[in-house]
């Protein structure tokens, strides 16, 4: 961790402990800090923006009326993303919702993304028409991801694609580092799988 990680992490730290304490002014710098990346991650995990609005807004509620109850306030990224993953899981599981996740629907949220196959970075961007996405490619992507167990799911998502470093995706995962390795290993061959006639 370099100098400068470090010194953001302990300013944030100080933010959550002030929120803690009851400044609402703290927590709203939370709400401002993480608002894109909770709608972010709700949407890849949900495929549809309104429900990934919702999910954050909820997880912004879930979190405020809990955050007395985190003992680490350097932790607190990983346990709001944590509350947004489980709140889009819960949400995807009760509406049965087919996610419209594609390498494309990846970039709406940035300025590049990982693939999730290959874990390369790819600007979103691009003028090159050679780089648009067949309908066949997409519609096969969002299957395979919708036919990936929910843990490995949730860690290609977080890893590859949101760029996450590990050790956070294991702290949303409640799991070690080495099962997050585990996790998007085994996502990412199946998805190499599933896709072979495009790769």
């Amino acid at each position: 961790m370099d100098a400068e990680t470090s010194q953001l992490e302990s300013m944030e730290a100080d933010v959550v402990v002030r929120a803690q304490a009851g400044d609402a002014r703290a927590f709203e710098q939370l709400v401002r800090d993480y608002h894109r990346r909770a709608i972010s991650l709700g949407y890849r995990l949900l495929g549809n923006s309104e429900d990934a609005q919702d999910v954050a807004q909820e997880a912004f509620v879930r979190a405020y009326k809990s955050l007395a109850q985190l003992d680490d306030p350097a932790r607190f990224g990983g346990w709001f993303m944590r509350i947004v993953s489980n709140l889009a899981l819960n949400f995807r599981r009760a509406r049965k919702t087919r996610s419209a996740v594609s390498l494309d629907d990846m970039s709406a949220f940035g300025d590049e993304f990982r693939n999730p196959v290959t874990g390369q970075r790819k600007a979103a961007n691009t003028d090159d028409e050679s780089a648009a996405m067949p309908k066949e490619l997409h519609a096969a992507i969002t299957d395979a991801m919708d036919e990936l167990p929910e843990q490995q799911r949730l860690a290609l998502v977080l890893f590859s694609v949101e760029g996450m470093p590990q050790k956070e995706v294991a702290e949303v995962l409640e799991c070690s580092i080495e099962m997050v390795k585990w996790n998007v290993f085994q996502a990412r061959k199946k998805m190499q799988k599933a896709l072979t006639e495009f790769l």
